[in-house]
């Protein structure tokens, strides 16, 4: 059995409780390696006091073990990743305070397709925090869920364990997609391409190949992607939206990066366009209420139509189970 994260320093107890964390729920049964290497930075009194010398949002296990693995280094042992991070430090600090887990997984479109599939077509996608913007492309993946036929054709082929729900059997209409992010990924752009594939977890392999063919097919006709701001710019940009079409603001595990205040602003901004808002976030981000238990203690999110929780999500859209 792993031990538990040694409470020394109280700066470092907040630090080492997000990691211990991201081990159990998020690591856990997906990634062996993160799952072993976040136990170990928890315990590790010389990373969590480099950790906690950066502003809060920026101490996240994603986007630390996405940064040494972007610099070259080994995320597989925790010997060797502790002594590579404590030696390169500089390096390691200075991409961590300018990047964001932008981690753009186009399989969470298998969760988002049963709203959008069933939303008056044609569609005008608006995605807030879009990174690339592969998920603005929910009509050109197929998908199959749990054992069924397949939906759609091409390239990627999203996999999704459902429950409670009759999968969708068409994909939408898309006739505009735009996305909006304070620093938009290039996907024809072979350094961003590299974030993206570095924030994908060791093992996943079949991420990885999910990557290059959803980059693919953005590369092919890439999306308007603004930068700016999901307050400031979002307004502006959605009344740009063909009139004829059905506009759709969406996100999906974006909110974490807001603080609070401005996420109430964003929610009264967003309840106020025309359209419909897709939302994809944890529940103690975006509050919903009184929702059913989640199937197990990995960590869920909740997909929610116009305010209103339709079901638990994980993460990378493998899997979703309907309230009703």
């Amino acid at each position: 059995m792993t031990a538990p994260p040694r409470r020394g320093d109280h700066l470092a107890v907040g630090t080492a409780e997000v990691y211990v964390d991201f081990a159990r729920r998020q690591a856990r049964g997906v990634s062996p390696s993160y799952e072993r290497l976040a136990y170990a930075v928890a315990r590790d009194d010389d990373l969590l006091a480099l950790l906690d010398s950066l502003p809060p949002p920026t101490r996240q296990p994603n986007l630390l073990f996405g940064v040494v693995r972007l610099l070259g280094g080994p995320v597989d042992d925790p010997a060797a990743f502790h002594d590579f991070t404590v030696a390169h430090w500089p390096a390691v600090e200075a991409q961590m305070r300018r990047r964001l887990t932008q981690t753009n997984e186009a399989g969470r479109c298998a969760v988002l397709l049963p709203v959008l599939a069933a939303l008056p077509q044609p569609l005008a996608l608006l995605e807030v925090g879009a990174s690339a913007g592969l998920c603005l492309y929910p009509d050109r993946y197929a998908y199959r869920y749990d054992d069924g036929p397949t939906v759609g054709d091409g390239e990627p082929l999203l996999d999704c364990a459902t429950a409670g729900m009759t999968p969708p059997r068409t994909r939408p209409e898309v006739v505009w997609r735009a996305g909006l992010d304070l620093t938009p990924l290039d996907v024809t752009d072979a350094a961003d391409v590299a974030w993206l594939d570095a924030l994908i977890w060791p093992e996943q392999e079949h991420r990885r190949a999910r990557l290059a063919a959803a980059a693919a097919v953005a590369a092919a006709d890439p999306p308007l992607l603004v930068r700016g701001d999901l307050i400031d710019d979002l307004p502006a940009l959605a009344a740009s939206a063909p009139p004829e079409a059905t506009l759709v603001v969406f996100h999906t595990a974006v909110l974490y990066h807001v603080p609070a205040p401005r996420r109430s602003v964003f929610v009264d901004l967003v309840r106020g366009l025309p359209g419909h808002w897709v939302a994809n976030e944890g529940p103690d981000i975006l509050r919903h209420g009184a929702l059913p238990p989640p199937p197990d203690d990995t960590l869920h999110n909740v997909l929610a139509l116009d305010g209103r929780p339709l079901a638990w999500t994980r993460p990378h859209g493998q899997g979703m189970t309907w309230f009703s």
